[in-house]
């Protein structure tokens, strides 16, 4: 039962992550040339999204307790594993980029002399992240379904 339990909840938490990086992905055509009172204006829209981290936290720590849970079975664990990567991976650019970017434009409120650059960093780290997202969810489905010996007929 916890190990279902775990389960759930790792794909759970990892699908609302990739949803919220997905959307960073997917708007990162239409965003990356727009002037800086365009983009300012735009980048408002992510105001209260530092909420989605509670949505992190959950698919890392969740993904964590079922690594361990799994550890005796080789192949839930190695997939497993890559997805617990992928989601550390996603923190460690996060702080890494993003969040200076964050920090230095005062959450998109103000357009530093370097703005351009910083825009790059900022759109840039989150489409690395919604890949490792992607990469994260991928695994932990193929993690939970059965291992087939079937040949092809």
């Amino acid at each position: 039962m916890w190990l279902n339990i775990m389960r759930f909840s790792s794909l759970l938490f990892t699908a609302l992550a990739l949803s919220a990086g997905s959307a960073h992905l997917f708007e990162l055509p239409n965003k990356i040339n727009l002037s800086g009172d365009e983009y300012l204006t735009v980048q408002q829209i992510y105001s209260g999204w530092s909420l989605l981290g509670i949505v992190v936290f959950g698919a890392l720590l969740s993904t964590l307790i079922l690594t361990i849970l799994v550890r005796k079975q080789k192949r839930a664990f190695v997939l497993t594993f890559i997805a617990l990567v992928c989601i550390v991976g996603t923190q460690i650019i996060f702080w890494i980029y993003t969040y200076p970017v964050n920090q230095q434009t005062n959450n998109w409120t103000i357009l530093p002399v370097n703005w351009i650059e910083l825009r790059m960093q900022w759109e840039y780290s989150h489409a690395v992240s919604a890949a490792l997202d992607f990469i994260a969810l991928l695994t932990l489905i193929l993690s939970v379904l059965p291992k087939h010996k079937e040949s092809l007929q």
